[in-house]
């Protein structure tokens, strides 16, 4: 079945749990489930150990990934922190483990792997990651995680999943892909060896920025036994109706991907032409390192887009005057929003650092919604101005 079709019916093999022949997904509002009788069950027992909804949205997901298990959380950061905690309980000691992952990567995972990662027994190292070389110099002899987001946030650096996920297992460690800026529909990390992934289902999946939730997805049996502990013992998973509101959101993901990836590239071109614009960064341009290598490994290159202007006056200017845009947080929805990422999402990495990788105070990251897309362009245009020196490329 093709994906398209797969995000709308569902995984076929499903099985309803009432016999109504309802098309859409009912939502199980139940905290609790009856027993038959003594020693049998529905299946289904109590929420936060297994519902019905969210049962089939983890099956969908988990379809979507051509993974074995799905497991559905009420954020992006619950399921990374789930899934570090099912790292630790994999482990057959208690040694201090060590990360090598990606210095362009979502502001809050940094921020977990830097406080409550650290506390749980991990030591992370950042590297540019599109840069085998770069991973092999940070290994250590206990090196068990190699964690990257491609494209990447908010540089839109690409890795190499493949040959990333080719190193990471003859050294003895695993790879987690963040796959949130591309989602299941246009790019498949498991296939190309990544162990797990992980991806925020707040942004596209969801798709209408109403809904806040997480997934991660296996094949590895063990790390599946650890994540139902987990789920089990610390209530994180996604409530019934949240799960419902994702189901809804997947039916459009590939319709809404496609309109949004073709308005990012034509607003690409038109801010290519505006002299206030000093550099561009998005995987689909040619002259872009990771052009080559997404290509390879992905079908599409999202609509995320971000941008270098002229001056931090500039960037107010522009924050202040969308008027189609939103200026928020969070991406993937249908509605654009511009974002600025050294006050929002990287806001607590040290300036000196963020400066240092790129993410300066003349950076925005653009979420390309489905509206249209001259009017987008138009929008921008006038917010950022025009008269100053064109863009050096």
């Amino acid at each position: 079945m093709n994906i398209e079709t797969l995000c709308v019916r569902g995984k076929p093999d499903y099985t309803a749990c009432d016999n109504t022949g309802a098309v859409a997904l009912p939502i199980y509002q139940s905290a609790t489930f009856a027993h038959p009788a003594l020693g049998q069950s529905t299946g289904y027992d109590y929420s936060r150990l297994k519902n019905p909804t969210r049962d089939y949205l983890e099956k969908l997901v988990a379809s979507l990934d051509h993974a074995e298990y799905g497991y559905a959380f009420n954020c992006g950061l619950a399921a990374i922190t789930a899934l570090f905690d099912a790292i630790i309980l994999k482990q057959k000691d208690r040694e201090r483990l060590h990360v090598v992952c990606s210095d362009d990567l979502y502001g809050g995972t940094e921020r977990f792997l830097n406080t409550i990662g650290k506390k749980l027994g991990f030591d992370t190292t950042y590297v540019d990651t599109t840069e085998l070389s770069n991973i092999k110099n940070a290994r250590k002899a206990n090196t068990k995680v190699i964690f990257i987001e491609t494209p990447g946030n908010p540089l839109m650096k690409i890795t190499d999943i493949k040959k990333t996920a080719e190193y990471a297992h003859s050294i003895g460690a695993i790879l987690i892909v963040d796959n949130t800026f591309l989602t299941p529909y246009l790019q498949q990390p498991l296939s190309l060896g990544a162990d797990a992934v992980v991806q925020s289902g707040t942004k596209f999946l969801c798709g209408h920025n109403d809904t806040l939730a997480g997934f991660v997805t296996t094949n590895d049996t063990k790390l599946a036994e650890n994540l139902e502990i987990i789920t089990k013992t610390t209530g994180s998973a996604l409530p019934p109706f949240d799960s419902y509101m994702i189901v809804r959101g997947i039916k459009t993901l590939s319709v809404r991907l496609d309109r949004q990836c073709e308005n990012a590239l034509k607003i690409v071109e038109a801010l290519k032409k505006n002299p206030r614009v000093k550099g561009i960064l998005f995987p689909g341009l040619p002259e872009s390192k990771g052009y080559d290598i997404a290509r390879k490994q992905a079908k599409g290159f999202g609509s995320m887009i971000s941008f270098y202007v002229d001056s931090r006056a500039t960037v107010e200017r522009v924050l202040k005057s969308v008027k189609i845009i939103h200026f928020a947080e969070s991406l993937g929805g249908i509605d654009t929003l511009i974002t600025y990422p050294a006050t929002q999402t990287h806001v607590d990495v040290p300036e000196e650092e963020r400066n240092a990788r790129g993410i300066t105070d003349t950076l925005l990251r653009l979420s390309v919604g489905i509206e249209n897309a001259d009017d987008l362009i138009k929008d921008l245009e006038e917010a950022i101005g025009q008269d100053s020196q064109p863009m050096k490329c």
